[in-house]
């Protein structure tokens, strides 16, 4: 039975609610099974050693060993045992379909647990066969509810053919409608191949690789990137012992990377039907890209950088002007003024890398608004209060609403009971922070904005 919350809710208002980003826990035995049946028993033992690594690492104790391996605290404790019906509820697809209504959801987009991990091995032949196996895993267990819970499939971004070739396989052969993509890719650092140093390559600008055929293919199939990553071992994020120094701000920090770099490699202006959502970090730090970057427009765009060119510096009047005003030893060094311009003032050699924002393929700030009002979608967790900013008409520029997508983030930590998530996304309306209009976008329009009218065909969803 629903809470008398959800009840109420679920009474008062009129449209489906739709969730985003929920999460299934895999029952790992069965995905085991299709890995022996995709590669044997050798690939199956990657996949245990890969089981128990946590387990491993937790062991190591906080400090120089693992740095000196490029370990940080990890994810520990992370999925509901006290709940025992909750966590049932996540590994049993079954299970969650009945009670969905109790938890006042619809249909729900969940996203893997353990299949994030399937980008982790080394080898592109493991990589290939742990994606495959989750995929077909998803295939499997959902099959028949797929009127209310759609599974997501993982696709291994380490290198582009690798994810073309599965978006092929799980969207056209096993025809699953949502994906799951790194929005970057943790490389070793050049030079240093045998250490524990690496670079991050945000993919769509400034790779070594060209995914090009990865944006392609996904326009080709019809379906939305889903960008689902976390900053956790970059950066600041590196604490040895403790796991929420480096998880606060993380799937922010990975979710502003993707979009940015997504933005500078032109790949919304390129690809103007495709959609894209990034998960779990919430909408502040989008709503502080979208505005740094019209803002970043206004002063360095191909035209507006040429204020700041030294061959536009008057000498003369430089001169003029330190003749004049300049007094003690700062005039007795007078002879010495070509040494104190250049610095941050520097000639460039090449003059076609002036405009920055070539790349992006855009002309002027209503272009980067158009890709935030409709291309860019947001995953936002229910507690969190910042949703309200995608609302925010008067401070977002150009008067827009961001597209806010409601995600339960079902399955983890964060949700000790599944019946209070859809309340908590209600607070904001009861606190007058959003209408229920924007309530409405957030738990509904903005999903369909997001997948398209399509993608709900055939379940209960279906226009």
């Amino acid at each position: 039975m629903p809470s008398d919350a959800v009840a109420r809710l679920r009474d008062r208002i009129d449209h489906p609610v739709i969730d985003a980003d929920g999460h299934q826990i895999e029952f790992m035995p069965l995905v085991r099974d299709h890995v022996v049946d995709l590669a044997g028993e050798d690939a199956a033992q990657h996949l245990d050693a890969l089981v128990t690594s946590g387990t491993r690492v937790l062991q190591l104790p906080p400090g120089d060993e693992r740095r000196r391996r490029g370990l940080f605290r990890t994810g520990w404790w992370s999925i509901p045992t006290a709940n025992t019906l909750d966590r049932a509820t996540c590994t049993l697809p079954a299970l969650l379909h009945r009670r969905l209504d109790e938890i006042g959801i619809d249909f729900a987009v969940l996203y893997p647990t353990y299949g994030f991990f399937a980008g982790l091995p080394t080898t592109p032949e493991l990589r290939a066969v742990f994606a495959r196996a989750f995929n077909r895993y998803s295939a499997e267990v959902f099959g028949g509810l797929r009127d209310r819970l759609e599974p997501v499939a993982v696709i291994p971004m380490t290198r582009p053919e690798e994810a073309v070739a599965e978006l092929h396989y799980a969207v056209g052969e096993l025809g699953l409608k949502a994906v799951m993509l790194a929005g970057l890719v943790a490389r070793p650092w050049p030079g240093a191949e045998d250490g524990a140093a690496r670079w991050q390559d945000t993919l769509a600008h400034d790779s070594d690789l060209d995914y090009e055929p990865v944006w392609r293919t996904c326009a080709e199939l019809g379906v939305s990137p889903g960008f689902h990553s976390g900053g956790q071992g970059w950066g600041t994020r590196m604490s040895t012992r403790n796991y929420l120094y480096n998880h606060v701000g993380s799937f922010a920090a990975a979710a502003e990377s993707a979009a940015r770099s997504l933005f500078f490699g032109g790949v919304p202006r390129r690809y103007p039907d495709l959609r894209f959502v990034f998960l779990e970090g919430g909408v502040a730090w989008a709503a502080a890209l979208h505005a740094d970057l019209v803002g970043h427009w206004a002063k360095r765009n191909g035209e507006a950088v040429l204020h700041y060119d030294p061959d536009a510096l008057d000498r003369p009047a430089l001169d003029a002007l330190f003749d004049e005003y300049a007094r003690g030893r700062v005039r007795e060094g007078r002879d010495r003024l070509g040494y104190a311009i250049h610095l941050l003032s520097e000639p460039v050699a090449d003059r076609a890398l002036l405009d920055e924002f070539a790349s992006a393929e855009i002309t002027g700030p209503d272009d980067i608004t158009e890709i935030f009002r409709r291309q860019y979608h947001f995953g936002c967790e229910a507690d969190d209060p910042m949703n309200a900013l995608a609302f925010d008409t008067a401070l977002n520029p150009g008067g827009v609403r961001l597209n806010a997508v409601f995600g339960s983030d079902l399955g983890h930590w964060d949700v000790p009971d599944l019946r209070d998530v859809l309340p908590e996304a209600w607070e904001p309306v009861e606190h007058g922070r959003i209408t229920e209009d924007d309530f409405r976008a957030f738990t509904f329009t903005n999903a369909v904005s997001l997948y398209g009218s399509d993608f709900f065909r055939g379940t209960v969803i279906d226009p």
